[in-house]
């Protein structure tokens, strides 16, 4: 024995020695073995392979998954699955190559500008009943849909149709208590001071149209101008951001945006000066609106928001907190029309020296470079979002207007211009981006909000964007038209036109509706074709001095 248990251990041999030792307290602990796997060893879809992300494929491909081993094809129904972002399953019918190594997914029809997921999970067995080693994820998005979605009309026809269903927005879906514009489709008696300026134009456009009787739009304006006057909170007679809409009474956009917000204001302004222009009869309803349009136009303190006589304009005060958030309004943004109606007040005016130190800060707005060959005078580079050069010219009117600064038509034309090349350069290479589709603005992106531009691109067209620009880019916005239309209506026209935006890389459509984007669809395609909103605005009296005060030139003026 004593032989035996030193050849044992000479040989290093643990086990034989604990079995040769019976006088050992130790007991044998067995070793389980490791389970045996196979594993995945190539992938290509439509012949093609391009690791584990496709875009643009065909609503049937061909998946071929290639493993290191025959395939038990008993395992492949419970271990293999397809489905859509939104969790929807997706048929499939499946097929074996190659002995079995080859499985190849082919759905039975995927839906257009759809991302899908196909998982496999380490449940798929091999012939021997081995498992695969690491679950796969084949990520999928299918291609645009081409075909037309709807009858083709004329462009003219369908330049009335999508004034037609977007004013929509404001007139049908209008506050019942107040008839102002509610912040979005989901905002229940929120409504937006700014929007509801965009929204009163955007009736009147109606009106002009025969979209709306006369009289009907007359009594829409008669209610918004009763409840602003005998309702709404003011605050040194400027307007909150967000008001409820059936008391009036403030809704706090942030923690200390509870009281005025001027830039709002002035969009509101805006509007009313233009329907005080537009029901201009004599008779008794029409004179006693104008009136009442005037006692809110005449009660806003532009002057008081100089905050101390300073040579700039502030964009909030709240009545608790102050100018806490001390935000000064400078250019060049979407601001330019609060600078042109304090200039116009002849109850609280403002000096031409808040204009030029406030707003264009002594010249420092003018940019002057050249972006994908086109210059541009005013504003941060590539031009930000494109409503820049469409909220404070729904009135005005850049046609041949200039000032010391800028040639406001070559402004907004530029700046449309280099969004537009820039959605076609696509340096991000983002998905469906092109001549047909483009427009970065402020809009809703998925689960967010976000001001998009050429220097905050996250892949999401708002068909505000490139629909507004009309007077800046008639050809680039028409065929933009078109396209959101007939190619992308089945998932982007609704009840109240098109829907806010889209991302074709990470495919996503909005369901919402937003006041401050529906509203320049309307307004800015009539100025386009008529100039409509323009005419009127522009004819005030108040608004031609001041823009003759602040230095402003133009054929209109």
């Amino acid at each position: 024995m004593r032989n035996i248990k030193d050849y044992c251990l000479g040989l290093g041999f643990v086990m034989l020695l604990f079995s040769c030792g019976k006088s050992s307290n130790n007991t044998s602990t067995p070793v389980t073995p490791a389970p045996s796997s196979f594993m995945f060893s190539g992938l290509k879809v439509n012949g093609k392979n391009s690791g584990f992300s496709y875009s643009n494929i065909n609503s049937k491909p061909a998946i071929a998954i290639t493993f290191s081993t025959p395939l038990s094809r008993t395992s492949t129904a419970a271990s293999i699955s397809l489905s859509s972002k939104a969790g929807v399953a997706a048929a499939f019918n499946t097929a074996y190559q190659n002995n079995d190594s080859t499985i190849v997914i082919t759905p039975t029809g995927l839906s257009p500008i759809t991302q899908y997921t196909l998982a496999v999970t380490t449940g798929l067995k091999s012939a021997k009943n081995d498992s695969l080693q690491s679950p796969l994820s084949v990520q999928l998005i299918t291609a645009i849909d081409s075909s037309r979605k709807f009858s083709t009309i004329s462009d003219d026809q369908l330049l009335d149709l999508v004034e037609q269903q977007t004013l929509k927005y404001f007139y049908d879906f209008g506050h019942p208590t107040s008839g102002l514009a509610r912040e979005r489709n989901t905002s229940g008696d929120v409504v937006t001071t700014g929007g509801s300026g965009f929204g009163i134009m955007a009736i009147i456009a109606g009106v002009s149209r025969g979209f709306i009787s006369h009289a009907d739009g007359l009594a829409r304006m008669q209610k918004i101008v009763s409840f602003l006057n005998t309702k709404a909170q003011k605050f040194h007679g400027a307007f909150p951001h967000w008001m409820n809409g059936a008391t009036g009474a403030v809704v706090p956009f942030s923690a200390q945006d509870n009281g005025a917000d001027l830039v709002e204001t002035s969009y509101l302004m805006q509007g009313l000066i233009t329907a005080r222009q537009y029901f201009n009869a004599s008779n008794t309803n029409e004179t006693q609106l104008r009136a009442d349009i005037n006692t809110l136009w005449n009660g806003v303190e532009w002057d008081w928001f100089r905050q101390g006589d300073q040579n700039v304009l502030y964009w909030h005060w709240s009545p608790d907190l102050g100018w806490a958030i001390n935000m000064k309004i400078t250019g060049w943004d979407e601001a330019l029309i609060v600078y042109v109606l304090g200039a116009s007040s002849t109850t609280h005016p403002i000096p031409k020296s808040v204009y030029d130190q406030g707003w264009a800060k002594n010249g420092a707005i003018k940019n002057g470079n050249t972006f994908y060959g086109v210059n541009l005078p005013l504003g941060p580079d590539r031009g930000g979002p494109l409503f820049f050069s469409q909220y404070s010219f729904m009135g005005i009117n850049p046609k041949g207007l200039s000032d010391a600064y800028a040639n406001y038509q070559t402004q907004n034309e530029a700046h449309a211009t280099i969004n537009y090349k820039y959605c076609v350069a696509n340096p991000l290479g983002n998905n469906g981006y092109s001549a047909d589709c483009w427009g970065l603005t402020a809009s809703d992106i998925e689960n967010g909000y976000t001001a998009s531009s050429p220097t905050n691109d996250v892949g999401v067209i708002a068909p505000t964007a490139a629909i507004a620009s009309l007077p800046y880019t008639p050809n680039q916005s028409m065929a933009a038209l078109r396209f959101f239309y007939y190619t992308l209506g089945d998932k982007l026209w609704g009840q109240y036109g098109f829907y806010d935006a889209f991302n074709l890389t990470n495919p996503w459509f909005a369901s919402s509706y937003l006041a401050i984007d529906q509203g320049p669809i309307v307004v800015m395609t009539e100025n386009y074709r008529t100039g409509l909103l323009w005419n009127l605005f522009m004819s005030a009296p108040e608004v031609k001095a001041g823009m003759k005060n602040l230095g402003f030139s133009s054929p209109n003026l």
